[in-house]
């Protein structure tokens, strides 16, 4: 498949991910239920539609799909992309934290662990 075909039909795209794999529409967690699940704004409900990937045939092949056209949000193949790449988990929305730099050990203590190994 050309890669002109694979940006401009998503249809075509998720074709060739069931080809491998003989599984009617009704057995894939995105195509039965509340499709918006997966494009959700609220890390609770991102995380269940991660879970709901867990048991799909085709989650690896919609991974390597997604990683490959870098998809600007929601959760492909069990996985959260946030502006076409991977991440752990969503943050809710909101403030951010009031001490949002980390000190480093050293400055917490007080000294400079170089000068005790000179």
């Amino acid at each position: 498949m050309s890669s002109a075909i694979a940006y401009t039909s998503g249809e075509a795209i998720f074709a060739d991910l069931l080809d491998p794999i003989a599984v009617p529409d009704a057995a894939l967690p995105c195509r039965s239920g509340d499709a918006d699940l997966w494009f959700a704004e609220s890390p609770a409900e991102l995380e269940r539609a991660k879970a709901q990937c867990a048991d799909c045939p085709v989650r690896e092949a919609c991974l390597a799909g997604a990683l490959a056209r870098r998809e600007p949000w929601g959760v492909w193949g069990g996985e959260i992309f946030e502006r076409g790449v991977v991440i752990a988990r969503k943050r809710p929305r909101g403030r951010p934290r009031k001490n949002a730099t980390v000190e480093p050990a050293a400055a917490k203590a007080g000294g400079d662990h170089r000068s005790a190994a000179a």
